[in-house]
């Protein structure tokens, strides 16, 4: 199974393998044990996907930022029609395709009630989303398409205004503060959430305006790098400094969110360190010569490649196979259950990756190879000019 490598960062692919292996380890936990298997892990976990979408704010954020500082100076056109026909193409068909399994085979998705296919369609299925549904992890990425639907026509917007950067720092900022007044408003209106109550996953956890914390955090990245080139380069010239920092701020803010997950404090604050440390992560990975992109992790590149894919298929896929294994005398602690389902998830991501994403990534390379519009060849520009 050759990999494309060319043009990857290894310290993004190690980061975005930690975010599945996270994942899967909390969800192991919750739906397949019923036990901390992975340990302090794997009631950590949920954060893999936080690291998701911190990835993911930098990278398309540094997308969009760079085709608008592009279309500013003249060197190219942005395209709101070719980012969005991009980012559908990269995230619709596998979703679809999984979104047709629990739909049309009953089998897969078990006892579990399926939402009305209209939410997943419209990518609005985590609005007040019930815990426990059928393919209820497809939250994330309903938090996702909603953010990069309002985000290019936001930004702009911003860039229209006079002292357009000034006024960009000010929607980061607005939007970190916007997300911990709504989040306190909530916690306080809900009641008793200490052990995470039913309508604390509902109104707070898979809301999209409670959960823009680290997407925000990752667009300032992209911010800091498309409009202050100096100050990123000093910051990416201390990459190993960044990496200590994203690592001390992750553990203290582990820590404080096992301690008190569902607490008020960490329930407005804990979202916001969790952007900050991963962010430095971040940093660290995009800083030349830092031991977290020289470092190439065995199989990592592999693992972030089918990343989605594995993320998609991996929960129902243990959960439909721990019962045959049972059968076979493994319980889900057992090293050889542990062993058949982390690699029956990694064979169906690949699985998907090879068979669903990959035809339509070529497709997307082949007929929208970049979000800019064509430039009109100099004999178009000449007859333009003399109209």
């Amino acid at each position: 199974m050759k990999q494309t490598t060319i043009g990857r960062n290894s310290g993004l692919d190690t980061l975005r393998a930690l975010a599945i292996v996270l994942v899967f380890m909390n969800h192991y936990m919750i739906f397949v044990s019923s036990q901390p298997t992975f340990g302090w892990m794997s009631e950590i976990g949920w954060t893999g996907v936080d690291l998701f979408f911190a990835l993911s704010g930098y990278l398309i954020g540094n997308q969009i930022l760079s085709g608008i500082r592009k279309e500013q100076t003249g060197t190219g056109r942005f395209s709101l029609a070719r980012f969005y026909a991009r980012r559908l193409l990269r995230t619709v068909p596998n979703f679809y395709f999984v979104l047709a399994l629990y739909a049309l085979w009953p089998y897969w998705r078990g006892a579990s009630v399926l939402p009305p296919l209209w939410k997943f369609l419209t990518f609005t299925q985590n609005i007040f989303l019930s815990p426990g549904t059928a393919f209820s992890h497809a939250w994330s990425l309903c938090v996702e398409e909603q953010f990069y639907f309002l985000l290019p026509a936001l930004a702009l917007l911003i860039a229209m205004l006079r002292k357009s950067l000034v006024w960009a720092w000010l929607a980061v900022g607005s939007a970190l503060l916007g997300g911990m007044a709504i989040r306190s408003y909530l916690w306080t209106s809900i009641g008793d959430v200490a052990d995470g109550s039913y309508h604390y996953y509902t109104l707070i956890y898979y809301a999209s305006w409670c959960r823009f914390d680290e997407l925000v955090c990752g667009v300032a990245l992209a911010l800091l790098k498309n409009y202050h080139a100096a100050a990123w380069s000093r910051i990416t010239a201390y990459g190993n400094w960044t990496l200590a920092a994203g690592v001390a701020l992750l553990a203290l803010t582990w820590h404080l969110l096992l301690e008190d997950h569902y607490g008020y404090a960490m329930t407005v604050y804990g979202y916001p360190m969790l952007g900050l440390s991963f962010s430095l992560l971040l940093v660290a990975a995009l800083s030349s010569g830092s031991l977290l992109q020289r470092w190439r992790v065995p199989g990592a590149a592999s693992i972030a490649l089918w990343s989605y894919a594995i993320y998609l298929t991996h929960k129902q896929l243990c959960v439909l196979l721990r019962a045959p294994l049972q059968a076979q005398g493994w319980d889900a602690e057992s090293w050889q259950a542990i062993f058949i389902l982390s690699a029956a998830s990694i064979l169906a991501g690949w699985l998907l990756y090879l068979l669903v994403e990959t035809p339509f990534m070529k497709l997307r390379d082949r007929y929208v190879p970049s979000n800019y519009a064509p430039q009109p060849s100099s004999s178009q520009s000449h007859q333009t000019a003399t109209v």
